[in-house]
């Protein structure tokens, strides 16, 4: 199978291009830096293309069998576009060479919901402030994003992580169609959980929450993560 992987060189995107090529499939990693891309392969084509470049999403999509795409950009109050511009390219080029399998990151506070292992801080503090404040906009185009994938006829599924963290390895993450009571999500779990559904058909047409128990920090460890975090 060739996976092609836009996002490829974020942090998400680095594990399922490893995982993706451990598994034997061919993959072409799509990133803006092409230089700085730290794996290599002989089954691994690294592409240069931004996904706000209609000609060049189209011609990595061409030779695809599956499209996992797992843009990300940090918190801005600015305005976002990166997340349905780069489906609108994607899926059209999808249609254009006839593939079908699409397979995106969303997040579980595009849609905010009561976590039932969330406590008083997550429901009540730090969601509704995150989601009002530094996260609208990034969670506004993720819905945008989900509204051109359900407008499509294309085989599309959405990947809703909650808190993400690092973790040594895949562990039995679960999947819960929409929403799940869990509140973290390890990233080679996502990661996992994207490459599973690129040959699943359970989730077609349905958002997916993906959530990691093991090993999973506490919110007060991930809380002061983010507070010491260092570009």
């Amino acid at each position: 199978m060739r996976i092609v992987v836009f996002g490829a060189n974020g942090p998400t995107g680095r594990l399922l291009t490893g995982q993706a090529l451990a598994a034997g499939h061919d993959v072409a990693a799509v990133t803006r830096r092409p230089a700085e891309f730290p794996i290599t392969h002989e089954r691994l084509d690294v592409v240069e293309a931004d996904v706000h470049d209609a000609q060049a999403v189209d011609r990595t999509v061409e030779r695809a069998d599956v499209v996992l795409s797992t843009l990300g950009v940090p918190f801005t109050r600015k305005p976002i576009n990166i997340y349905s511009d780069g489906i609108r390219n994607i899926t059209a080029a999808m249609v254009r060479y006839g593939v079908k399998r699409v397979v995106v990151v969303s997040s579980s506070a595009a849609e905010p919901h009561r976590h039932a292992d969330g406590g008083f801080l997550l429901n009540r503090v730090f969601q509704p402030l995150i989601t009002a404040t530094i996260g609208k906009t990034t969670y506004a185009d993720m819905r945008r994003m989900e509204g051109l994938l359900r407008g499509s006829d294309l085989d599309w599924t959405i990947m809703r992580p909650s808190g993400l963290f690092d973790a040594p390895g895949v562990t039995s993450y679960e999947l819960r169609e929409d929403q799940a009571p869990g509140i973290f999500t390890s990233r080679a779990d996502l990661a996992a959980s994207l490459l599973e559904q690129a040959a699943d058909a359970r989730f077609v047409h349905k958002a997916v929450a993906v959530t990691t128990s093991e090993g999973a920090p506490t919110l007060f460890q991930m809380l002061r993560r983010e507070a010491f975090k260092r570009d």
